[in-house]
């Protein structure tokens, strides 16, 4: 990470754990298939960033706060791109890079159009979040220093203020222009540049009812074919349990995935099923503990700062009113 600095190259900087690595070498293959320019892509791994106190405003996955310490791994210069783990790209990055910044300090996707908010089985979110899962930063700009970040989760805003939010940064500073076809959130179409598997329940690597899994395993495939990813590699990460049993089934499997079949996805979900394979077992188990420490500090608050707090939850404000949410 910290190889010299060339203005030409386009950095991608990627939010992962161990667990979502066959996901970034998909990611950066499907990179390098559409582009002629130089690029680097390099996934956050054990930055050593602290947890902030307060459980239940804890990380939820084992890389969300990694994005703010990408200013600083790129020795505040230039800019760079953050992308999540769980994607895959069809249209040349540049396109991407090239988007001018206006002043702005942090790009971020576009209002999402209503016709995929109002999809049938959309799980865009139909309340306007910051979607930063694709962005571009300005590091000479943003002097970040992510452990003061997190430790701002110990009272001055919540987990989703920073990250729905970006509350760290003036609404002026930030720039609403990347477009949805650069993180279509488990949608694909002949405009779609990038697929944002972003249901972790139903990633390919993990599910087989994904119903564009079919797309990222012929990426899979591609791969396999030209030596991009070793099938030795596939099995090493079934054996960790980052990935379904079933997905060395269904690479071997002659028929057009495309096509639906409940059959074949009944088949799969029973090798997993008898595998004892569980998705995403790190992640959920943080999940179940946040949800714990949540309860049991409701339990001790006083009957009004209950009400309180559950009003402020109810309507997403989440405000350290009362003396609550400390």
């Amino acid at each position: 990470m910290n190889e010299p600095f060339n203005p030409e190259e386009i950095r991608i900087y990627v939010g992962t754990d161990r667990s979502q690595m066959v996901g970034v070498k998909v990611l950066e293959y499907s990179i390098g298939k559409h582009t002629q320019r130089p690029f680097r892509v390099i996934p956050m791994l054990d930055l050593g960033l602290p947890d902030p106190k307060d459980i239940r405003q804890a990380k939820r996955t084992g890389f969300s706060f990694n994005r703010f310490a990408i200013p600083r791994l790129a020795g505040f210069q230039g800019k760079a791109i953050y992308m999540d783990a769980d994607m895959q790209v069809f249209y040349d990055i540049g396109d991407l890079w090239d988007i001018p910044f206006d002043g702005k300090k942090m790009l971020i996707q576009q209002d999402i159009p209503d016709e995929h908010v109002n999809a049938v089985g959309s799980i865009v979110p139909r309340k306007r979040v910051k979607q930063c899962a694709v962005s571009l930063l300005d590091c000479e700009r943003l002097q970040w220093n992510p452990e003061e970040i997190i430790a701002g989760l110990d009272g001055q805003y919540t987990y989703e203020e920073l990250m729905h939010q970006l509350c760290i940064l003036d609404e002026s500073e930030v720039g609403y222009v990347i477009p949805f076809e650069w993180n279509s959130l488990e949608h694909w179409d002949e405009n779609t540049k990038n697929i944002h598997y972003t249901d972790m329940h139903t990633q390919p690597w993990v599910s087989p009812v994904n119903r564009l899994g079919w797309v990222w395993i012929n990426e899979v495939k591609e791969m396999l074919e030209n030596n991009a990813l070793t099938w030795e590699e596939l099995e090493e990460e079934v054996r960790l349990g980052y990935a379904r049993p079933s997905l060395l089934k269904e690479l071997k499997l002659d028929e057009d995935l495309s096509v639906p079949n409940k059959e074949r996805v009944k088949m799969l979900e029973e090798i997993d099923k008898e595998a004892g394979f569980i998705k995403h077992k790190a992640v959920y188990e943080a999940k179940k503990a946040r949800k714990k420490a949540e309860r049991e500090y409701v339990n001790s608050l006083n009957a009004t700062n209950r009400m309180v707090y559950f009003w402020h939850k109810v309507t997403g404000k989440m405000k350290r009113l009362c003396g609550v949410a400390h």
